[in-house]
């Protein structure tokens, strides 16, 4: 998952952006309204941590402008200030949670999934996709009622896959949600990441759509057309 963090102090950038990180996203970051704005405005993210009180432009402005530009992500908003009129005046901007620092980075990091997951329209942490089953809160998988491992980036690729329903998504779509801007991730590093799963786990796991893109497989019959 493709996190967008717009927080102005280093120090708590560095920690959340580590905590979510190690919890499956692909974390970007923005250290001023401007660059948030900009960021939001042109690529597409799973789910955005905003801080309110930033520089150039603030939190509040950023939010209306995505909203108003019909910008649709997830967004969790941050703020030093607990006044419960600045909640109300986030939420009806635009905003789909809250939390006021100091804030657990559990906490953000829990409702971060919970956000990503509502917006896909599940309600559990567990995931099932036919004979695929993954747990979020643990970042583990089954196949087939038997426990498989995943590297953190085979991970995120069916994290990402469960998590888009019964949609077929592209290769360059999943190279925007599954490497960082830094990372040289391409729609053929897509195709061999799908040639190694394949191998590992049988032809049937991940099925192609000519023409569309992937999906988790959802039967024992289902293989690559």
């Amino acid at each position: 998952m493709r996190a967008l963090l717009v927080e102005d102090d280093p120090d708590v950038r560095a920690d959340v952006a580590s905590a979510l990180s190690a919890n499956g996203f692909v974390v970007e970051c923005a250290e001023d309204g401007k660059q948030a704005w900009f960021l939001g405005d042109t690529e597409d993210y799973d789910v955005c941590i905003l801080d309110l009180g930033l520089p150039s432009m603030d939190g509040l402005s950023v939010l209306r402008r995505w909203r108003s530009a019909e910008r649709r992500f997830p967004i969790l908003i941050l703020s030093a200030r607990g006044d419960w009129t600045e909640k109300v005046e986030g939420i009806e901007a635009g905003a789909d949670d809250y939390l006021s620092k100091p804030f657990k980075i559990g906490e953000l990091v829990t409702r971060a999934r919970a956000l990503v997951r509502r917006a896909a329209g599940h309600t559990s942490a567990q995931l099932e996709c036919g004979r695929l089953i993954l747990d979020t809160r643990r970042m583990s998988a089954t196949l087939d009622d038997k426990p498989i491992q995943l590297s953190a980036l085979e991970y995120r690729f069916f994290d990402y896959l469960a998590h888009q329903a019964d949609r077929a998504v592209s290769a360059g779509e999943l190279a925007e949600h599954l490497y960082g801007a830094s990372e040289s991730g391409d729609t053929n590093a897509i195709e061999a990441l799908v040639l190694r799963l394949r191998r590992k786990h049988g032809s049937g796991i991940i099925v192609t759509r000519r023409g569309f893109g992937y999906q988790i497989g959802r039967g024992p019959g289902a293989a690559d057309p």
